[in-house]
């Protein structure tokens, strides 16, 4: 017998159907050991020795593996073709070597770019050994990111409380979203005006723009004001035109290459409004397998690639689609062989693309995400073998009897679509272009302006990024692997260095701060060229042309030595530092030409940059006898002299309602009296964004949901130290969003309050509590339940339970919907339960992409 170890379960129950009863494949449950997250863990002055911890499920899942191991004739290593897939083989082959269930069995490593019958029999016959380079390549990359993130986070929580932790690549990322948003505050607007008018030259009206004005090319801002457009506007109705000028120029278009991780990512964003985290989710399932027909099988080829090169036999695959869709024009006269431009790229790995292009995406039948995904694979696959589209640009110039005034028309014309009859790529910030389809004119005929108009611009700041834009600036920069993008920007929200507005990031005062404070003090770390150096040299270490211990004892030399130097700084002088390189952006100078850091209310104090135990603010330095306060960041309109923002008058009291900032943070306050009622703002709530309505909401708290069905006893929802909660005689249950306080419902707040006691239950060998009945399974009658375990909701009917996703209300599961998730667990068949061992803790995990701390 052989034993096969792969990461996933699914992936497992795959590729054990491909490969017969000769085999069983064993799931790992993605990575079984990582470095415990204490001090100590990588430890330097043993030459980097490092300590690997196995968790209590992968203990279980490595047991299962050693004890199918004691009895097996080989191991085979089948984990994914990358650097972490290789990784997990590594550390699987060390668990297996330290409880000696190796014996003398040979140990093989195969690899396949796709879960296809084809694809893993292949593979099996082309074993090799691990790759120690690529493993090596692992381990620097691992003791680089927990040495930065274990050293420098500490002191980062003593020179800025509140602030949560710093990474390698996490806050150079940060440092994109911060310096663009820089830009943007530096912007200063400029006014422009453009003259256009509707021309007729004996055919159909078109529009063309002034170009020349007066003898004179115009630039963009030449026309600075209404006073000189207006005129120009009126040059145009006056003078007398004929048509200088028709060029007509052939051009192509050439389809994108198929698509890399990172390009994935952004087009999902663009196309689909998908964040790279649930682009990434998306893929992994349909690389790890979809039931087709019958037979489960991988839809896409391995997600998490920097190559844009696709085997011979997909790209003749490709060739005959295309031409039994689309015709044969549309195939181009050779197969289109692509290199990658990305910075940093390694093209180990073909491009992601469908495993058969045979599976059009119009007769799948995937679900949501999966099927969206999927068909934006497809498309991209298939635009990318197909002839270009060919476009002819006209450009018309006509002139003024008196040559001082010339306007130009511009137009493409698509005379062969191409490959965009399946595709066109998306862009982050579209521009306006010029698409119009022009009339046809004669050189020298005469042109009738039968109107003109001057329309008034502003030049505007650049666009702060999106998903898209960042994951592709960050490749650009060769900052980080595409692999990790979405963790790292998952970490940059959950860490609350940024937020999202309207699909953008935007920095949070706390990131601003953490981004100055190490452009500062650790300037060299968060520079772009110095990252992306190091991602160099990694990929030396892969290639096996350098060392990775020497590549740590480099790095690790000078860095520790920074971080010492810098932990001897007093905290006072790191603020005075910051205070100072943060004075034009938190005291602007006024319209008046006064010191702006003079204190408004006691009129001697400066004012400066305050830490409390969680938020910066801006404070007097006359404290305590002046307490002056206002949130950090520029002064708004409404900062009265008490350093308070009015917000507004509250209807019910006639009080004013004041936004303000104390040591612990910003809140809310009613009124001046001795005890104002105050509220603090949650975790994520922005000060610059309160307003009225969302004040007095927090004032309000807590609020009565309404009685529990069971007791009449009443529901209350408030915010509390540990964050958004539900209470119900004693029992609090946590609510994800602080917004969801302020509309939770009795029938949410109650299968809240059920899955926490049934938990509590659970942990005390208790029976799990009902949060709903269903009614009878219309099959056999028997009745179905939702009930509330210690691992969240499930659907119970008969020996079934099924989970309920993530994200969706048991209370509100309908009948048709319970039907279906117990189908599907049904479909996968029993589960196995093995003995419980000391570590034995239930559930899987799925493959981490380990993000840079």
């Amino acid at each position: 017998m052989n034993v096969v170890v792969v990461e996933s379960p699914a992936k497992a129950k795959t590729i054990n159907k491909y490969l017969g009863p000769d085999y069983t494949v064993l799931a790992s449950y993605g990575h079984v050991r990582d470095l415990p997250a204490k001090d100590g863990s990588v430890r330097p002055d043993e030459d980097f020795d490092m300590s690997w911890e196995v968790d209590g499920k992968g203990a279980k899942h490595l047991a299962a593996i050693a004890e199918a191991a004691r009895k097996a004739d080989c191991i085979i290593l089948a984990t994914d073709p990358d650097r972490e897939g290789e990784a997990i083989s590594w550390h699987v082959l060390e668990v297996l070597r330290q409880k000696k269930a190796l014996r003398d069995m040979p140990v093989q490593r195969v690899v396949f770019n796709a879960i296809t019958r084809s694809a893993v029999t292949e593979a099996m016959k082309n074993p090799r050994d691990i790759d120690m380079e690529l493993v090596d390549a692992y381990l620097a990359r691992r003791a680089l990111d927990y040495l930065v993130g274990f050293t420098l986070s500490p002191v980062l929580w003593r020179k800025l409380p509140g602030s949560r932790s710093a990474g390698r690549v996490q806050s150079v990322a940060l440092r994109l979203v911060v310096d663009r948003e820089l830009e943007i505050e530096a912007f200063r607007t400029q006014e422009y005006w453009t003259v256009e008018a509707d021309v007729s030259s004996g055919a159909d009206p078109f529009v063309a723009r002034l170009a020349k004005h007066e003898g004179k090319r115009l630039s963009k801002f030449d026309l600075a004001n209404e006073a000189s457009a207006f005129a120009a506007r009126d040059a145009v109705k006056a003078a007398t035109f004929t048509v200088a000028a028709v060029e007509k120029k052939p051009a192509r278009r050439s389809p994108p290459p198929p698509f890399t991780t990172s390009t994935l990512q952004q087009e999902a964003s663009r196309k689909l409004g998908f964040s790279a985290q649930r682009t990434m989710q998306a893929a992994q399932k349909l690389y790890e397998g979809v039931d087709i027909g019958g037979e489960t099988v991988g839809l896409i080829t391995y997600m998490r690639t920097d190559g844009v090169q696709t085997a011979p036999e997909a790209l003749d695959e490709a060739r005959e689609v295309i031409g039994g869709l689309y015709g044969k024009d549309y195939v181009p006269e050779k197969p289109r062989f692509y290199s990658t431009k990305a910075k940093n790229a390694q093209e180990a790995h073909e491009a992601i693309r469908p495993t058969s292009l045979a599976r059009n995406p119009g007769r799948m039948r995937l679900d949501g995400d999966l099927g969206r995904l999927y068909e934006l694979v497809w498309k991209r696959m298939i635009a990318s073998q197909m002839e270009s589209a060919r476009i002819e640009r006209t450009t018309i110039d006509l002139e003024s009897s008196d040559g001082q005034t010339a306007l130009r028309a511009s137009g493409d014309v698509t005379l062969f679509d191409g490959y965009l009859a399946v595709y066109e790529e998306g862009r982050d910030d579209p521009e306006e272009e010029a698409v119009s389809k022009l009339p046809p004119v004669v050189q020298g005929a005469a042109a009738k302006v039968l109107q003109s108009r001057a329309d008034q611009h502003f030049t505007e700041p650049p666009p702060r990024y999106s998903e898209a834009s960042l994951v592709k600036k960050m490749e650009e920069l060769g900052i980080g692997r595409p692999s990790t993008y979405a963790s790292i920007l998952e970490r940059l929200r959950d860490r609350s260095y940024v937020r999202m507005e309207k699909n953008r990031f935007v920095p949070e005062d706390q990131g601003r701060l953490v981004t100055v404070f190490l452009e500062e003090f650790f300037a060299k770390y968060v520079e772009y060229d110095f990252t992306a150096d190091l991602e160099e040299k990694l990929d030396l270490v892969s290639a096996g042309q350098l060392d990775w211990k020497v590549l740590l004892r480099d790095f690790w030399a000078e860095f520790n030595a920074k971080v010492g130097e810098i932990s001897e700084l007093r905290t006072r002088e790191v603020l005075d530092s910051l205070d100072g390189l943060l004075g034009p952006y938190l005291f602007p100078p006024t319209l008046d030409g006064s010191d702006a850091r003079v204190c408004p209310k006691c009129g001697t104090g400066r004012l400066g940059l305050k830490l409390s135990r969680s938020n910066p603010f801006i404070g007097c330095s006359n404290y305590p006898e002046c307490r002056y306060t206002r949130p950090f960041g520029a002064p708004e309109e409404g900062d009265n002299e008490n350093g308070d923002r009015e917000l507004g008058l509250d209807a019910e009291t006639g009080e004013m309602v004041f936004l303000k900032a104390g040591r612990f943070g910003p809140y809310v306050q009613l009124g001046e009296g001795e005890k104002p009622k105050r509220a603090s703002l949650p975790k994520g709530w922005s000060p610059a964004a309160m307003d009225l309505e969302k004040a007095l909401r927090l004032l309000r708290l807590p609020r009565d949901v309404g009685p529990h069905p069971e007791d009449g006893q009443m529901i209350v929802a408030g915010i509390g130290r540990y964050g958004p909660f539900v209470l119900h005689a004693g029992t609090y249950a946590n609510l994800s969003t602080a917004e969801e306080v302020f509309d939770v419902g009795v029938n949410r707040a109650v299968a809240l309050l059920a899955e926490k006691r049934s938990a509590a239950s659970a942990r005390r060998g208790g029976e799990p509590t009902s949060l709903k009945d269903l009614g009878a399974h219309p099959t056999d009658g028997a009745p179905i339940k939702v009930l509330a375990g210690r691992y969240g909701p499930y659907v119970k009917h008969g020996s079934t339970n099924a989970t309920i996703p993530k994200g969706t209300d048991p209370a509100a599961l309908t009948l048709e919907e319970a039907l279906k998730l117990i189908a599907e667990r049904e479909a996968k068949g029993p589960s196995k339960k093995p003995a419980r061992g000391r570590g034995g803790a239930k559930g899987g995990a799925k493959k981490k992409a380990k993000a840079e701390a």
